[in-house]
């Protein structure tokens, strides 16, 4: 039995996450920002479930989180950092405010929370950390800009991460979603508030009036969320977990698109080198 501390359960993959781990018969500490929105997860596993209130972006209550996880149940051994929103504007069009509050959550929230379960998990030489990004990440599709840096951000600080605690028992997952039947692409989306026109091609298609996503998306959060739990239990993580078809294919093509275009500059990116 492990103990996972999973952020942003109100809805979506976290939801279903929480409930997989909980069903699994694992510990889960299940946060939301109004905690009063997943009590019904954990209302059948009273020994096994720990509702407990988490704004990502309230260092305190991140602090708070991670004690009462270990002592109710000893020990984080997961962490799931799955608090997050969508964005979409131009670059232009974004508002500065707007692009702080979705680094402060996106990005910063994740940091925190991985600092916080950190020593725990350096004291037990064991532990797992799944960052959820996003194949916008890799796909950067226009209008989500901002987006797309905060992932690309976290899968960097991933990485590093990993090299890092991987000596010491730890692994880390970047874990890229194509799209998924969860309420990202509709409550949880926000957007600038003034458009510009010349963007209408490009960015605008995927404005929130112009979006015909929400509730088509091919993913299912309920299979995610077993297979997040298989490769927590498979005692190798990898560095990087695609989940669905259309992460899978995204991926591949942007692969080879970046090896293509790679050879087709080589003599150029060799040609910098001092000789002589």
């Amino acid at each position: 039995m492990a103990t996972w501390l999973i952020t942003g359960c109100s809805t979506g993959l976290g939801r279903a996450l929480a409930q997989a781990v909980l069903a699994a018969g694992h510990n889960a500490v299940v946060t939301a920002r109004n905690a009063a929105a997943v009590e019904d997860i954990a209302a059948g596993h009273p020994d096994t479930g720990l509702v407990l209130p988490l704004d990502v972006t309230n260092t305190a209550q991140v602090a708070d989180a991670v004690r009462q996880a270990e002592e109710r149940f000893g020990s984080v051994d997961v962490l799931v950092n799955n608090a997050g929103y969508g964005y979409r504007a131009a670059v232009e069009e974004a508002d500065d405010g707007d692009i702080r509050s979705l680094f402060d959550t996106n990005f910063f929230g994740a940091v925190d929370m991985i600092k916080a379960v950190l020593p725990g998990m350096r004291a037990r030489k064991a532990g797992a950390i799944f960052n959820i990004s996003s194949i916008g990440a890799r796909i950067t599709p226009a209008g989500s800009g901002y987006y797309s840096a905060t992932k690309a951000a976290l899968e960097g600080l991933s990485g590093s991460l990993r090299n890092e605690v991987q000596p010491l028992g730890i692994s880390v997952t970047a874990v890229e979603p194509g799209a998924f039947r969860t309420d990202f692409a509709g409550r949880s989306l926000t957007q600038s508030a003034t458009p510009i026109g010349d963007y209408a091609d490009t960015a605008g298609k995927r404005r929130k009036e112009n979006d015909t996503m929400d509730g088509n998306q091919a993913g299912d959060p309920a299979k995610a969320a077993q297979a997040i739990i298989k490769v927590a239990e498979s005692g190798n993580p990898p560095a990087l977990l695609l989940l669905g078809t259309d992460a899978y294919g995204a991926f591949g093509m942007v692969a080879d698109a970046q090896l293509a275009e790679r050879e087709q500059w080589k003599d150029l990116s060799t040609s910098t080198d001092i000789t002589g």
